[in-house]
């Protein structure tokens, strides 16, 4: 199989991103505004340049496999996991589906949180042509979500929460913050006064650990959040 040709800026920026990889995992920082699988846009994924990346770079004949065993929505940033095998792929399926890979995500919200640190626990429904989650009452349809939260520091205008998903319902962190009337900055669709120019919203995958699908070892990561952040 052909893979792309990339620029020099690409390969390098690629290979800067990369926070972990051996011969079954690569661990890569997402930049806000990326797709990890294909979608209806037609965008390129990133999974589909990192093949070409790992392609260039090993300078492999053939196809590459890159497995997808986790997802990130097109406006967060952070720590996306992918398998460089049928094997860690399937493994990894299991660690993410069974909630034994520990992750934690910061937000950069609007308003400080009151009380500073806590547990939240909300029934989620979600509308598909909204492409929206709601809180709601317990009902057929709804899914219990719940999260621990703790409030950092602040920047003159935003407040850095450290969130613990306990759960992984759709747009979860964005919603039950919102619904405490801390919304993610740049997150208009659960609140935020107004858009980020980059159309991304404030909000990473900032740390994760979990076994390691094959070596049974620990994994652990972290991810810088973007440069962009104010003031922090």
């Amino acid at each position: 199989m052909t893979y792309r040709q990339l620029t020099e800026t690409e390969y390098a920026d690629l290979a800067s991103r990369i926070l972990y990889e051996d011969n079954h995992l690569l661990i890569v920082n997402k930049r806000n505004g990326e797709i990890i699988q294909g979608d209806k846009t037609g965008d390129e994924c990133l999974a589909d340049t990192y093949k070409a990346f790992i392609a260039a770079r090993d300078n492999k004949p053939g196809q590459v496999f890159l497995g997808i065993p986790h997802r990130l929505d097109r406006p967060v940033s952070g720590i996306c996991v992918l398998a460089k095998t049928s094997k860690a792929l399937g493994r990894l399926g299991v660690i993410f589906r069974d909630g034994c890979a520990h992750k934690t995500y910061w937000a950069l919200c609007t308003a400080k949180p009151d009380p500073a640190e806590g547990m939240l626990e909300d029934w989620l429904i979600k509308n598909e042509p909204k492409n929206k989650s709601y809180v709601t009452t317990e009902r057929p349809g709804a899914k219990l979500a719940k999260l621990k939260y703790r409030y950092l520091r602040s920047s003159d205008h935003y407040h850095l929460v450290e969130v613990e998903l306990l759960t992984g319902r759709h747009h979860q962190i964005r919603c039950q913050l919102g619904n405490i009337g801390c919304p993610i900055k740049g997150d208009l669709k659960y609140g935020a006064p107004r858009s980020n120019p980059d159309g991304g919203i404030c909000l990473h995958a900032h740390e994760i650990r979990f076994e390691h699908p094959v070596k049974h070892t620990e994994v652990h990561i972290i991810a810088p959040p973007p440069s962009s952040w104010p003031g922090i």
